[in-house]
């Protein structure tokens, strides 16, 4: 018991002088490894800020026949695009044609998708940054070992996957996104199939940062599959340690008389 628990504090002691031995070296950013990953930090940033940020509102224009009004009524919407609880605003008044348009809300709610869209955005972002300080600091630490490459290559293959996932949900939600707030919400409204009131598709807000968010999340997908041979390359899969070569070497004596 006593041995076991001097050697994990000696590991331990080992650990912690490799990581206090910190040389900022950038030779892996010339390299494809650690270039591709800058790529994927960057993608990453304009993936879940196109999405987050977004803030929108569709138009509706209101007639009625009866008292001759003409207002337009809107609905905001934005992350993480809970329309259902979007409801319709007219200014100055809330009624318009006799309706309270606050109790009419747009339909759906998006909001799974596009949070794990962006959730997962955000933690590719940061582990981006931790791999980007283990290339740059402790790139001999990282090709001695044998986990740390393989914990990099299970965790490369796993976002390329996830990237596939989300944004393809991602992109499923825009579209149900752009038809729920676009024309036909007019045929949905019941006050606009009254007689004496006529409803008109004013206008949406462009949603072309959440087209760019989509272009990014698949742009990802190719970065992170592009960048898991790179890595493979690393693991011990590919090129098998020096310590075991070195062992199959030297564990036949060579032939006698040679």
């Amino acid at each position: 018991m006593a041995s076991n628990i001097y050697l994990v504090r000696q590991r331990i002691s080992r650990l912690g002088q490799r990581m206090s031995s910190f040389q900022l070296n950038i030779n892996p950013l010339k390299e494809p490894l650690g270039f591709i990953k800058v790529l994927e930090w960057i993608a990453s940033i304009f993936a879940f800020a196109t999405c987050g940020g977004f803030k929108g509102k569709t138009e509706i224009q209101v007639t009625c026949t009866k008292l001759h009004e003409n207002k337009t009524i809107t609905a905001a919407f934005g992350y993480p695009f809970r329309l259902n609880e979007a409801s319709f605003q007219a200014h100055p008044d809330a009624n318009v044609c006799d309706v309270n348009w606050r109790s009419y809300v747009l339909i759906g709610d998006y909001s799974s998708s596009t949070q794990f869209y962006v959730t997962f955005a955000v933690f590719v972002f940061l582990y981006c940054i931790a791999a980007l300080l283990l290339y740059l600091g402790y790139m001999s630490m990282y090709r001695d070992s044998r986990k740390l490459p393989m914990i990099d290559f299970v965790v490369t293959l796993v976002a390329t996957f996830l990237w596939l996932v989300s944004t393809s949900a991602w992109a499923k939600a825009l579209t149900d996104i752009k038809i729920a707030t676009g024309h036909g919400i007019v045929k949905e409204l019941q006050p606009c199939l009254r007689q004496e009131v006529t409803c008109y598709f004013g206008s949406v807000t462009s949603m072309g940062s959440l087209n760019v968010s989509v272009i990014f999340g698949f742009l990802n997908l190719i970065l992170w599959g592009g960048n898991a041979w790179f890595v493979y390359k690393e693991t011990s899969l590919h090129s098998p340690s020096i310590t075991s070569t070195s062992h199959s070497q030297g564990g036949i004596p060579p032939p006698s008389g040679m």
